[in-house]
């Protein structure tokens, strides 16, 4: 029979070295490196997507325009009845001479004619008081054939610029290329300004009748930003004391606010003919200003 001491458990296990896991310098470092390795990698990615973003343009599908031709009169006068040309050579019958019955037709229905024109033109000047009757029908506008129920954009059209200081307003124009322009006076030519925001603007000359491009003026001539287009145009040497103070859109700007007018949701889907009144705003972006729809309105549809 033998004797357990359990002493001897415990000089045993005090005579083996202590077991368990211990990191090294060697664990250290590797650990450190990788964890460096995965902050580098982490910026590097955020850099590369940065810089992608920036390379990349996202745009907006742009809405097709639809051309419209609007009714106007040109450089014509007033009035009720149409200049008409002269019929060419190609539309004339040949000549074959007539008989005395459809010679005797004809000038019977040449006089009935001319008289019903006669009275067209005494009953126009009964109602105007004045004139010939000799003009042309069309509104004020560029010379076209285009349809009346349709409001054309210099009469729809309603720009909004926001800024309290001259040389703001003046880099606003530059940036859309929008010209200043001072007409009538007694002088027979339009004066021009552009540069605006420069020390020495451009100046130039240009006749009435070559002018067709889009332009606008202020309907209360004595706000603020009226009395601005008169200090550039005075800064550039332009008479402006009893002249006609306008601002000239180029065609490619005046496709842009068309674009903008029916990219809307409200203008989307509606005709031409619905359009009543837009209303553009200027806001300022990181590479210079853009033009805004601040409101609409449209026409209400015809009852059936």
């Amino acid at each position: 029979m033998t004797s357990h001491d359990p002493r001897s458990q415990v000089d045993d296990a005090s005579s083996h070295p202590q077991l368990g896991l211990r990191v090294s310098a060697y664990d250290k470092v590797a650990s450190l490196l990788i964890a460096l390795l995965i902050l580098i990698g982490f910026f590097v990615t955020l850099l590369f997507i940065i810089w992608l973003t920036s390379r990349l343009l996202f745009t907006r599908r742009a809405i097709p325009v639809e051309l419209v031709e609007y009714s106007g009169r040109g450089h014509h006068a007033a009035g009720f009845e149409r200049d008409l040309e002269e019929p060419g050579l190609e539309e004339l019958e040949e000549m074959v001479e007539p008989s005395l019955e459809v010679t005797l037709e004809a000038v019977t229905d040449l006089v009935s004619s001319q008289a019903a024109a006669f009275d067209m033109i005494e009953t126009a000047a009964e109602l105007t008081g004045s004139g010939t009757g000799m003009g042309d029908s069309r509104p004020p506008g560029p010379m076209g054939e285009g349809s009346d129920d349709v409001i054309p954009p210099w009469e729809r059209w309603e720009i909004r610029f926001t800024t309290t200081g001259v040389d703001a307003y003046a880099r606003q124009l530059d940036f859309f290329e929008i010209e200043l322009g001072a007409a009538g006076g007694g002088i027979p030519v339009v004066e021009y300004a552009s540069n605006l925001s420069s020390a020495k603007p451009t100046v130039r000359k240009g006749r009435p009748e070559d002018e067709d491009r889009l332009y606008m003026s202020y309907r209360n001539t004595d706000s603020q930003l009226a009395a601005f287009d008169r200090q550039l145009l005075s800064k550039a040497g332009i008479r402006v004391d009893r002249r006609l103070i306008l601002q000239f859109y180029s065609k490619e700007l005046e496709r842009q606010l068309m674009t903008l007018e029916a990219s809307t949701p409200a203008a989307r889907g509606r005709k031409p003919q619905e359009f009543q009144k837009t209303i553009f705003g200027v806001e300022s972006t990181r590479g210079g200003f853009e033009f805004v729809v601040v409101d609409q309105f449209f026409r209400q549809p015809p009852r059936l």
